[in-house]
């Protein structure tokens, strides 16, 4: 059995952990225009709130990426608010797709309404 999940963060190509993807199969990318991220410093957290399309990658896990998934994003199946992230079904281009949303305060953090993560920063010329 697989399961679709859509993917801002770490567990993105070329970033920290995307070594958990490794059964994964890719999909394809979206923009999410129900979707805004919060830069934690070393991870985002994603919050359904109206944007500009934020840029996520989809892919095709199995039952134990999936678990493993679950795992690293801090998800308490038995009281959802409690966990580090919940996750929840979204529409994407590739059909519906579990998205980690972020649990926690993100007051004070930069907002990302338009993109990925991390920032990319422009080099002056």
């Amino acid at each position: 059995m697989t399961t679709r999940v859509a993917v801002y963060g770490t567990l993105k190509k070329g970033l920290s952990n995307h070594h958990y993807m490794n059964r994964a199969r890719f999909l394809g990318e979206d923009r999410l225009h129900n979707l805004v991220l919060y830069d934690l410093g070393p991870y985002p957290g994603a919050r359904l709130e109206p944007s500009a399309g934020v840029v996520v990658e989809i892919y095709e896990v199995d039952s134990q990426t999936f678990t493993q998934l679950d795992v690293l994003e801090g998800v308490d199946e038995r009281n959802s608010t409690q966990g580090l992230y919940h996750r929840r079904q979204l529409a994407t281009n590739q059909g519906p797709a579990w998205v980690y949303l972020y649990n926690h305060t993100t007051a004070g953090c930069p907002v990302i309404r338009e993109g990925g993560w991390p920032i990319r920063v422009k080099p002056v010329v």
